[in-house]
């Protein structure tokens, strides 16, 4: 049975409006923005921007036969700076796409704006669980990436199954995306019988002293670990003071990936990571070029990006924060199969809801580096609440970091 978006999007393939001449597309210039936070965790928008920027010049900077270029802005984790980029994209008539960042509050606190301006939103690391499920029968939004109604349920069955904790507490950012992984959190430990011991909820810059008086509360509640959901520098906040606090007070820490978003690896190095009672692993997406060094896919894209960045790339150690380059290679290479399989019509509202049609309709495999993509995105509706996630519980494992800062996935 065919849906009314399906059904429509046929109806655009075979009606589409008068073809362009090749001379004049040359001069439709595409724009793919990008608004992520390049200040407070400059590592994980860079490595977004690499991703995206290798997948293009391997498709020599054209999408669906139009010429393309990315034009990069920083929110600083700021939902108005963010709310400004994207009124700029609604306001350029070659801008197609947006490409967000690390963070999930500026996407939230703009959710009603993109909906309703049809905005077309690419997240390849935000995972607040409702990004990709706000109650619109027009979904702008298209996610590869970790999704938190997923992520809890990987890092709580680690944790309890793999590692024999019963009582753990969660640590979270008072944030949505803080509250919303308190949610899943807490059922995936009732699934499993388990209860926290308590919930404990920190702003964003921290002082390591409250962090520490902190964390000896939540060892005094009586918890055997700490689900941490925060980014880099809370996490390099709370992993410091781990180490410091007295050794009784120490507790393993189960963390989302927010923590990888950054330097968190460099500041909180291998001696500090030796320190007797730490231990840290955390969430991650089954791809490592280092897990799957002789992956034909892998060592192409690694290659071409060393291409591209000869002075910052020189192997697989210097791709920082690589969960985002990562997954914006796929979405791209997702956008870029997408885009070839509608005609652009020169208005740029009409190209937006084409491409958001294709999106939904792609019945072709397309390889990336995670796997090989079998229809990513599909039309929204009711009973199906990952129609808008490419990834799922299967393609998330949890990791550590290696002696020199890598991240090596862990294979329960």
């Amino acid at each position: 049975m065919f849906t009314a978006a399906t059904i429509l999007w046929a109806s655009m393939l075979l009606l589409s409006s008068t073809h362009v001449p090749e001379e004049e597309q040359e001069t439709r210039k595409i724009r793919i923005y990008l608004d992520a936070d390049r200040t407070g965790v400059p590592e994980s928008g860079e490595s977004i921007e690499r991703g995206i920027r290798t997948a293009l010049s391997q498709a020599k900077y054209r999408l669906g036969g139009h010429p393309v270029e990315l034009v990069v802005r920083d929110h600083r984790g700021n939902s108005r700076r963010s709310a400004k980029h994207l009124r700029e994209y609604l306001e350029d008539e070659r801008g197609l796409a947006v490409f967000c960042g690390l963070h999930s509050p500026p996407v939230l606190a703009n959710m009603e704006m993109i909906h309703k301006e049809e905005i077309l939103m690419l997240v390849p690391w935000a995972a607040a669980g409702p990004i990709t499920r706000y109650r619109t029968e027009q979904n702008w939004i298209f996610r590869l990436s970790v999704d938190d109604t997923k992520a809890g349920h990987v890092v709580a069955n680690h944790a309890i199954t793999q590692r024999g904790h019963r009582a753990p507490a969660l640590l979270l950012e008072k944030t949505g995306w803080g509250n919303s992984n308190k949610k899943t959190m807490t059922a995936a430990l009732k699934e499993l019988g388990v209860k926290t011991t308590t919930a404990t909820w920190f702003n964003w810059s921290i002082t390591e002293e409250a962090a520490k008086i902190i964390l000896r509360n939540i060892a005094r509640s009586g918890a055997d670990a700490i689900f941490f959901v925060g980014n880099a520098p809370e996490g390099k906040t709370f992993a410091h003071a781990m180490t410091t606090i007295e050794p009784q007070w120490r507790l393993p820490i189960y963390s989302h990936w927010g923590i990888t978003g950054g330097d968190f690896s460099k500041v909180i190095g291998a001696e500090l990571r030796a320190t007797k009672g730490f231990s840290l692993e955390f969430i991650q997406t089954r791809y490592s070029f280092l897990d799957q060094p002789n992956d034909e896919k892998g060592k192409q894209v690694l290659a071409h990006a060393m291409g591209l960045y000869p002075g910052q790339i020189k192997g697989v150690y210097d791709i920082k924060a690589p969960a985002g380059f990562i997954h914006a290679y796929d979405l791209t290479t997702i956008l870029l199969a997408a885009a070839d399989e509608i005609e652009f019509s020169g208005e740029i509202r009409e190209d937006r809801l084409r491409l958001r049609l294709a999106l939904e309709n792609l019945d072709k495999p397309i390889r990336g580096l995670i796997k090989t993509y079998q229809q990513p995105f599909s039309a929204p509706k009711e009973g199906h609440p990952d129609a808008h996630e490419a990834l799922g519980i299967e393609d998330l494992v949890m990791a550590r970091y290696g002696e020199q800062g890598e991240i090596i996935l862990i294979h329960d």
